[in-house]
């Protein structure tokens, strides 16, 4: 079974069974090991509307029989009663206005889009704050190697390495990054799965052996002891790597952030949208991208419409350079 989209586990020392762990969306499933510790931490009514009144209800009987306070053992006069019938009539020409404006609603949903004259602005904010200092090769979400300059982390890399050959590189390292804190935090994907989600049994098996890898080399005196390790996956939104990797996730939605030149301005502008991606070409380094069909873009058609023509008919070709970040777009 691939990883769940989202699914976070963060251990300390000895790994548990993993089964049953479930999590909140939106972040990679993580493996922690701290070499002294041995505490185990898992990180993971109805509608109310207002009662109709009909000319053929059943009658209105503004008193009751038993006394209660504020009530009268007189009937209402005629006055109060002809004030009850208007307020009835009144709530039934309202009700209808209403359902009128319900079928006017449904009618203008049916309308062919094509006849929409409004221009459609496609840009938008899609960025999120966590993005802002996102790119690809960080070490982190954007995967690729990022070393603090330690006298051992080049090691502690070349060990990582050896764990992920013992697989058949079938588990690959996505993102490897050491802090000077004595942290090395590693993303692993697994090469043989269509988008290289690596299972919970995948991650700890690889966090077993590298841990063990860790240990000799701290007795070893090749790297520093109480090395704290985190073994995660690349995460549901993950960094594309241009060009390498576009065929492989050419079927997903993706955001993008790029840069366009015009005549207009000196500098390149930025522009960012969840896009598909339409094709590409290796000789001439470009691609071609159009608007995906998911519910951000939806909206901007109107609440319950398709794409639009214009949507679906929008196109954008960029060269490789332009890109500045690409990863995987999820609606979860």
């Amino acid at each position: 079974m691939d990883l769940v989209a989202g699914t976070r586990l963060a251990l300390h020392g000895r790994l548990p069974s993993a089964s049953g762990i479930k999590a909140p969306p939106r972040f990679p499933l993580l493996f922690s090991s701290l070499p002294a510790a041995t505490a185990v931490n898992a990180a993971f009514p109805g509608c109310s509307r207002a009662a109709a009144v009909r000319r053929n209800a059943a009658t209105l009987v503004p008193f009751a029989r038993k006394k209660r306070k504020g009530y009268s053992d007189e009937p209402p006069d005629e006055e109060a009663a002809d004030d009850l019938v208007d307020e009835m009539e009144e709530y039934e020409e309202v009700e209808e206005e209403e359902e009128e404006d319900d079928d006017d609603d449904d009618e203008d949903i049916m309308d062919d889009d094509e006849d929409d004259e409004d221009d459609f602005a496609f840009e938008d904010d899609f960025e999120t704050d966590e993005e802002q200092d996102l790119y690809a090769g960080d070490g982190g979400a954007g995967g690729g190697i990022s070393l603090a300059g330690t006298w051992w982390d080049k090691e502690a890399l070349a060990l990582a390495e050896q764990v992920s050959a013992s697989f058949d590189e079938d588990l690959k390292i996505y993102a490897f990054k050491t802090a000077a804190n004595l942290t090395i935090r590693v993303r692993i994907e697994k090469m043989s799965t269509r988008y290289g989600s690596p299972t919970i049994d995948d991650i700890e098996a690889y966090t077993i052996a590298y841990r063990a890898k860790l240990d000799d080399a701290e007795s070893a005196g090749r790297i520093p002891k109480n090395i704290s390790l985190e073994v995660s996956s690349p995460g549901v939104e993950r960094v594309v790597r241009i060009p390498e990797e576009l065929e492989r996730f050419k079927e997903r939605a993706m955001y993008v952030r790029y840069t366009t030149a015009s005549n207009e301005a000196a500098t390149p502008q930025e522009s960012d949208g969840v896009l598909k991606l339409i094709s590409y070409d290796m000789d001439l380094r470009d691609c071609i991208w159009g608007i995906a069909d998911v519910k951000i873009n939806r909206q901007q058609a109107g609440k319950g419409r398709p794409l639009s023509k214009k949507q679906r008919e929008w196109r954008l070709q960029t060269p490789f350079e332009s890109l500045k970040l690409v990863r995987l777009y999820s609606e979860c």
